[in-house]
């Protein structure tokens, strides 16, 4: 009897359009891709909880590219940028700037003043992006799950000290 949920050893080729951004020309297949991305993930976590900054810096439009930049550079060239096209979801492409601005700003002052718990915080940390959707959007970890990453690094353990 075949498990329908075990991949086989090749996997799924990736289509063309999911090349597309693509920095390292080894990545054909879906595996490949995920062990890539995986890996950088890991790089760009290790690079994360090093840092020691101040909450201003931590949640900023800067702090949020680099990390985004550590997290998926290796594997996309557009890893810590913007997305430039419109989407289905998420703000207007010209707004994103001014939306991640607004957003940030408000979880500092949520932190800052105690306004929230710090899970409801991290929470929204997670589902606020989504509604943005300001990096573009690939395969194993989507951008929104940046702030989600910084909490199970522990990098809210940082803020709150």
């Amino acid at each position: 009897m075949t498990d329908l949920f075990q991949e086989p050893d090749d996997a799924t080729p990736l289509e063309p359009q999911e090349r597309e951004g693509l920095l390292q020309t080894w990545i054909t297949h879906r595996r490949d891709f995920n062990e890539a991305e995986e890996e950088n993930i890991v790089y760009g976590a290790a690079w994360a909880r090093g840092r020691r900054l101040p909450l201003e810096r931590m949640l900023s439009e800067d702090f949020m590219r680099t990390l985004h930049k550590r997290m998926f550079g290796d594997v996309w060239q557009w890893a810590g940028t913007f997305r430039a096209t419109e989407r289905s979801i998420g703000v207007q492409a010209y707004c994103i700037g001014m939306e991640l601005a607004s957003l940030l700003s408000d979880m500092r002052y949520w932190i800052e003043h105690k306004t929230f718990p710090p899970d409801e915080i991290a929470a929204d940390s997670e589902l606020k992006p989504a509604g943005i959707h300001h990096l573009p959007p690939h395969g194993a970890l989507s951008a929104q799950d940046v702030s989600g990453h910084l909490q199970l690094k522990g990098m809210w353990n940082l803020i709150w000290e």
